[in-house]
C-alpha cells in the first residue's frame, strides 16, 4: 500500500484520535495527534503564568517549547521538553484554554510548519482542526469526523471518569460548545469540512465499525494515486 497521508478533522470528542491511532496502528503509518500539541503549549503557558492575550510574552515563550512524540510501552505519549505530559495535557484545565490557545496565529504557524514536516515522507494519520484544509491540503484521504453533542458528552465524561476524575455533565457540555464556537468562528484557520473530505458521522458506530469504514476509504484511496 502507498504512503499517503490520511488526515482527520472534526469537534471535540468526535473520537478524531481513536480513529486515527486505530488507522495508524492497522496500515503501519506514523500517528501525529495535532491537538496534544496545542494542548502543550496550552499546558506550558499555564504552568509558567504566561497570559494567554499577551501575544508577545506568547511568542517569546514559543521559543522554549520543543513537543516530540514517543512510543512508551505501546502508547502515543506526548513529551513537553522532554517530560512526558500525557495526562496532564488532558486535564480540564487545560482544555477550557486549548481553543483559545489554539487561535493564536504565532502558535498555529510553529506548529503547522512542524506537522508538515513530520509528514513529508507521507505514510501519516493526523487529526485535528485544520489538517485537511491548512496542514495538508494535499491529503490523499480527507475525513470530517462528526457526532451529535450528546454522544460527544458521553464520551468525553467516559474519558476523564477513566483517568480517575469526577466530571460535571454541565461543564463537559458547556465546554464542548465554547470549543466548538471558537474553533469554527477563529480568524486563523478554523475548523471547517475540507471540500474534498468524506463525512463519517460515527454517532452510531462503534470502534470497530468506524475503523473498517474509514479502512475502505484508505485502500480505495492509496489505490487511485
Amino acid at each position: 500500500m502507498k504512503n499517503i497521508i490520511i488526515a482527520i478533522d472534526g469537534f471535540s470528542a468526535c473520537g478524531k484520535s481513536t480513529l486515527a491511532r486505530d488507522l495508524a496502528a492497522t496500515l503501519g503509518f506514523a500517528y501525529v495527534d495535532s491537538g496534544a500539541m496545542y494542548r502543550a503549549v496550552a499546558l506550558y503557558l499555564l504552568d509558567h503564568l504566561v497570559p494567554i492575550d499577551d501575544l508577545e510574552a506568547v511568542g517569546q515563550a514559543l521559543e522554549h517549547i520543543h513537543i516530540a512524540f514517543k512510543n512508551v510501552q505501546g502508547q502515543n505519549r506526548t513529551f513537553l521538553n522532554g517530560e512526558d505530559v500525557e495526562d496532564a495535557i488532558r486535564d480540564m484545565r487545560v482544555s477550557a484554554v486549548v481553543s483559545l490557545v489554539a487561535a493564536i496565529p504565532q502558535v498555529r504557524r510553529m506548529l503547522v510548519r512542524q506537522q508538515q514536516a513530520m509528514g513529508q515522507a507521507g505514510g501519516i494519520v493526523m487529526d485535528g482542526r485544520d489538517i485537511g484544509t491548512v496542514v495538508f491540503p494535499q491529503a490523499e484521504l480527507k475525513i470530517f469526523l462528526t457526532a451529535d453533542l450528546d454522544q460527544r458528552v458521553r464520551r468525553r465524561m467516559l474519558e476523564l471518569s477513566a483517568r480517575g476524575l469526577e466530571p460535571i455533565e454541565a461543564q463537559v457540555r458547556h465546554n464542548l460548545l465554547e470549543r466548538d464556537h471558537i474553533d469554527a468562528t477563529r480568524a486563523d484557520s478554523p475548523l471547517r469540512q475540507a471540500d474534498d473530505a468524506i463525512v463519517l458521522d460515527n454517532t452510531h458506530l462503534d470502534r470497530q465499525q468506524q475503523l473498517e469504514l474509514a479502512l475502505q476509504w484508505a485502500y480505495a484511496r492509496a489505490t487511485e494515486v
